[in-house]
């Protein structure tokens, strides 16, 4: 009796195991099916005018670039003056010297020949202490605030406080913007007025030519956790966030590209201080409150917009960046939990928020439980070896079906890989992601999860090599 109960509640978690399978690859293959609905529309759009015309004309409006910058001191200067020189008519462009401990705000003043100033703002949002502000004499619309540290969110809320731009674009120290991306991210907001935020895709840098703060020659790194995290971000951006334009729209604009409105962002009290992943729930408290006031809320996503970063070379930068960004998805959910399953927010509540819940939230956790659980019944001869194997090839054959797709659809847009060498690599490392880098993914976000649990709430601090004349040397896998 007991050996049949035992049997009972064995298949009974089986087949949550193979439920929860189902869900998340009907989820994946509804965001694969409108992303290339998206893509082929995007591309019609696109050609249909000429963009550049367009965009060149004086009805653009004012744009400011906040940059936020922590211990950025090896590629403060050459991002800044890379964002100096972008093709936009009217820019200005905002640095947080955010209390760094190294040279960050030396840089700068060294770079760009920065003298103090003394402007009468209004402080809308507060924020630690500014110390200083500065202007440069050699491009008057940059401006630099130095101010105790306050993390990423306050940051971003002292620039939001000086900029004079109608719209604003968040982005990382480090990012590197292509010349034109600033026009293509802007022109949703040219084309219709419900829109109150656009985002762009972010490439990995790593392994590229880089000079003079742009990426002269796109390349594929041949280094494994580089290589694989760049077809991690083309299946993210030009699959997930694509498709989720279709089905409900976007909760994500990253953090190292997005644009914004600024009366919107400071009407809802700018970025919160006390979440780890204020991102995301920047843009989930800008969707909420537009349904709950019945204004703009649109989120877009353009797949053209590019910008490049550098991507985590070491397991243990790897793993600490995952951790903080399980950690702040579980925040963001919790915070917005009345959303899910709402029928008051419409798609938001009944498609996207209970997709992140259960497959990017909880989908680590089933997946650990089921893997130790298919153990098990392979040790008892509950599970045959031949279901194991077959479940197994499903899983991956899936994973490598969508990677494929994501570079099908990163050769629709840019096709900024052009040798077939970085192709076969772009291939190679879709095929590789599962062996070993998927499971030391899942064990970082359980550990995000477990420490979220546990309140922990530090940022961790990101290392980087910085961008010279040319990316990083190649070499052996870390």
């Amino acid at each position: 009796m007991v050996r049949t109960a035992a049997l009972v509640a064995y298949l009974s978690f089986l087949g949550v195991v193979i439920g929860f399978f189902l869900v998340a690859n009907l989820y994946w293959l509804s965001l694969f099916v409108c992303a290339i609905w998206e893509m082929v529309q995007h591309r019609r759009r696109d050609t249909a005018e000429d963009l550049r015309w367009q965009l060149g004309s004086s009805i653009l409006p004012r744009v400011s670039i906040l940059v936020p910058a922590y211990n950025e001191a090896l590629t403060v200067g050459q991002s800044v003056r890379a964002l100096m020189t972008l093709e936009y008519p009217d820019l200005e462009v905002v640095v947080v010297n955010d209390g760094s401990r190294d040279a960050t705000l030396d840089a700068l003043t060294r770079e760009f020949e920065l003298r103090p100033i003394y402007l009468v703002y209004r402080r809308l949002l507060p924020t630690k202490e500014v110390r200083g502000l500065y202007r440069s004499r050699l491009y008057p619309g940059l401006v630099v605030v130095d101010k105790e540290n306050g993390g990423k969110a306050d940051s971003l809320n002292s620039a939001l406080n000086l900029a004079t731009g109608e719209l604003v674009c968040a982005i990382d120290a480090d990012t590197i913007i292509e010349p034109g991306a600033l026009l293509r991210i802007a022109q949703p907001f040219l084309d219709r007025d419900d829109i109150v935020a656009s985002g762009g895709t972010i490439r990995v840098a790593n392994g590229s030519k880089i000079r003079a703060g742009r990426v002269v020659i796109p390349r594929v790194s041949r280094r494994f956790l580089p290589g694989v995290q760049t077809v991690e971000y083309l299946r993210s951006f030009l699959f997930g966030r694509l498709g989720w334009n279709r089905l409900g729209g976007n909760l994500i604009i990253s953090g190292a590209f997005g644009l914004f409105r600024r009366d919107a962002l400071r009407a809802i009290g700018g970025y919160e201080v006390e979440s780890i992943g204020e991102d995301m729930e920047l843009v989930v408290r800008l969707r909420r409150d537009g349904i709950e006031r019945s204004t703009a809320s649109r989120v877009v996503f353009i797949p053209e917009p590019v910008a490049w970063t550098e991507a985590p070379e070491t397991l243990r930068l790897l793993g600490r960046q995952r951790d903080r960004w399980q950690r702040g998805l579980a925040d963001v959910l919790w915070r917005h939990r009345h959303m899910a399953f709402n029928p008051r927010y419409g798609a938001i509540g009944a498609v996207v928020l209970p997709y992140f819940i259960l497959v990017e939230l909880l989908g680590p956790l089933i997946e650990v439980l089921g893997l130790a659980g298919l153990g098990v019944g392979l040790w008892l001869h509950i599970v045959n070896v031949q279901f194991a194997l077959l479940f197994g090839l499903a899983i991956y054959g899936w994973g490598l079906l969508f990677n494929v797709g994501a570079i099908m659809l990163d050769e629709l847009t840019a096709r900024h890989y052009q040798t077939i060498t970085d192709r076969a690599l772009l291939v190679l490392w879709a095929a590789l992601e599962q062996f070993g880098y998927r499971q030391l993914s899942t064990i970082w976000q359980l550990r995000g999860m477990v420490r979220a649990l546990r309140g922990r709430r530090e940022w961790g601090e990101m290392v980087r090599k910085g961008f010279g004349e040319t990316s990083a040397p190649e070499g052996s896998t870390p």
